[in-house]
């Protein structure tokens, strides 16, 4: 199969997963305990004023015939408006979407820097004192909550050393850089120890190969073996990984978006939830689920560059 032929085979399969996300998000919100109505005009309304917004919304309408409202406005690119704001969706989560990604980003090129010089020399060096202190450090930084990783940083960098800002997203690309290293650095101290044993056991598992012996027999340079042979075989668990956190990463940055107050989709995701404001859910969970697929798309792609085996 062409790789051409194969990413268009994985979009069209998209859309029955993307279907089935919005069938259970739409179906889990309507279980929630309270009622959005209610959350908006106030406990003190009068019945004709709930009744009257009810209505506006289209809430009294029963569950399947609002699902087939939902999945129509979806076929025409219409998300809707938020109960909350009162503002189309799209203008509402496009600028805070942005934030989210850019923190998922900065967070995968932070933990590329620190993973794959510490995994490459810890296999390297295995069973020496860098390699004991490398996976001793892993230990620690695996069993730190996010929060309290955030709140250290911000306490040491931000307040004592004054380095970086403790909150806010900044102006212009200097300024988002300096504003998001804390908040990536914090997902990364958490993601990093993952991939750096991941790529650590599959060095020594790859250094072990009849054909790395045989690179070396012909004469190669041990930086040669280590760059052609070894590495490019030993990221492909780590690709997996990566791939696999990065997705979890679009919409999962909340607890750190909380802390360093910064407006990203992940806290309006979760105050749209406390608000039950049905429409801005529905489609951060839909752009969240499409960023998931896209990022296992391009981690497919990834490892037939890898990796010539791979086969589409």
């Amino acid at each position: 199969m062409m790789r051409g032929e194969y990413v268009i085979r994985r979009l069209i399969q998209v859309v029955p997963a993307l279907l089935g996300v919005t069938l259970i998000v739409f179906s889990m919100l309507h279980l929630i305990p309270g009622d959005p109505v209610t959350a908006l005009v106030g406990e003190h309304a009068t019945d004709e004023t709930i009744a009257r917004v009810r209505a506006s919304l289209g809430l009294d309408k029963p569950l399947w015939l609002q699902y087939l409202y939902y999945l129509r406005s979806l076929l025409l690119l219409d998300l809707g408006e938020s109960h909350r704001f009162g503002s189309p969706v799209v203008s509402l989560i496009g600028p805070r979407l942005l934030v989210s990604i850019a923190v998922a980003l900065y967070t995968v090129a932070l933990t590329t820097i620190i993973s794959v010089p510490l995994g490459v020399f810890a296999a390297l060096r295995q069973n020496t004192w860098f390699d004991h202190l490398v996976r001793s450090a892993l230990v620690v930084t695996m069993v730190m909550p996010t929060f309290w990783v955030g709140i250290m940083l911000i306490l040491l960098l931000s307040i004592r050393l004054g380095l970086f800002p403790v909150s806010g997203y900044g102006s212009g690309l200097g300024g988002h850089l300096r504003h998001l290293f804390l908040p990536a650095l914090t997902l990364s101290l958490g993601l990093a120890p993952i991939l750096i044993r991941a790529l650590r056991a599959s060095m020594l598992q790859v250094l072990g190969e009849e054909f790395v012996k045989t690179a070396r027999a012909k004469g190669l340079s041990e930086a040669q073996v280590i760059r052609s042979h070894v590495l490019r075989n030993a990221l492909i668990p780590w690709v997996t990984l990566l791939g696999v956190h990065t997705g979890f990463l679009m919409g999962g940055t909340v607890i750190t978006e909380k802390v360093f107050a910064l407006p990203g989709a992940g806290a309006l995701l979760i105050d749209s939830v406390a608000a039950r404001d049905y429409p801005v859910v529905q489609a951060l969970t839909l752009v969240f689920a499409g960023l998931v697929i896209v990022v296992n798309l391009l981690t497919d792609l990834v490892y037939a560059f890898l990796d010539p085996r791979v086969r589409f």
